[in-house]
């Protein structure tokens, strides 16, 4: 596969997170970082390993923007 492509890809997963990331919070609110492990652990036993790690792509995105929203304040 080209690099650009990859980077394209990458870049696409990243943003797919977030905006998962941000559609937890706004259902779940706190409870949003469990909510997207719920779900890795789901795929992960259903043996779909790529969306087991894309959950837990937006797990640590969920984590993430609550610790960069603590620090700010």
């Amino acid at each position: 596969m080209p690099r650009s492509r990859r980077k394209n890809e990458t870049m696409s997963t990243l943003q797919d997170a977030e905006l998962m990331a941000v559609v937890l919070e706004g259902r779940h609110g706190v409870l949003a970082a469990e909510v997207a492990e719920f779900f890795a652990l789901l795929h992960s036993q259903l043996g779909d390993d790529s969306r087991s790690k894309a959950w837990g792509g937006v797990a640590r995105t969920v984590r993430k923007r609550s610790q960069d929203r603590q620090y700010a304040a």
